[in-house]
């Protein structure tokens, strides 16, 4: 059964696991046999997590969550795709879940080869191209600020996500103009452990 049945609820929960796992008080739940059984068929995610590749950062330890809780979709630098945005609205129009987070983190790999081909006038080969075109516009207006540091650059790369996944689909656009959903853009912190949002779309109350 799902638990959490609003925007307000999901993101609670989910900051409420994010500070047991920086406390290291982590309650390690729905990870034994019998949650595997129970989930053998159906799933019922409170919320889904939009986030990046990379080795550091997964959702289901950054949030100490469980099997069956998170639905999680992940590519380098969270860029928004057609299979993206088709999972988006599996996770909101099949399994109902109220919230979507997308997460981006310090020091994020994708960000910083975006910058060095920006800065060189360079393009990468192959399908990584396509990961640095993504995320180009966020270093270009993240650059009119001439103080902007890497780290912002990361925090507008995630607000350029989570605006993109509405404009983008009507699907989603519409569930957050009916109240059944929400996005949060949400930076992670490499060193200190922490989720910080930064970005919402939707009506989300402060948890």
């Amino acid at each position: 059964m799902q638990i959490a049945t609003t925007p307000e609820t999901a993101l609670a929960r989910l900051l409420r696991g994010n500070a047991r796992y920086v406390a290291g008080e982590n309650l390690n739940e729905h990870k034994d046999p019998s949650r595997r059984a129970e989930l053998a068929g159906q799933q019922h995610p409170f919320a889904q997590v939009f986030g990046c590749s990379d080795s550091r950062v997964p959702a289901e330890v950054v949030f100490d969550q469980g099997l069956g809780d998170l639905f999680v979709i992940r590519n380098a630098g969270h860029i928004v795709d057609p299979s993206v945005l088709g999972s988006i609205e599996f996770g909101i129009e099949a399994l109902d879940i109220p919230l979507t987070l997308v997460l981006g983190h310090t020091s994020c790999g994708a960000v910083g080869a975006t910058i060095r081909a920006v800065d060189s006038h360079s393009t990468p080969s192959g399908y990584l191209r396509d990961v640095v075109e993504r995320i180009s516009p966020a270093v270009f207006e993240a650059r009119r600020d001439p103080e902007v540091t890497y780290e912002d650059i990361v925090v507008e790369n995630v607000r350029q996500t989570v605006t993109a996944i509405r404009e983008k689909s009507a699907c989603v656009n519409r569930a957050i103009g009916e109240g059944r959903t929400a996005i949060v853009g949400a930076l992670y912190n490499l060193e200190a452990g922490t989720v910080t949002p930064v970005h919402t779309e939707g009506d989300v109350a402060d948890s």
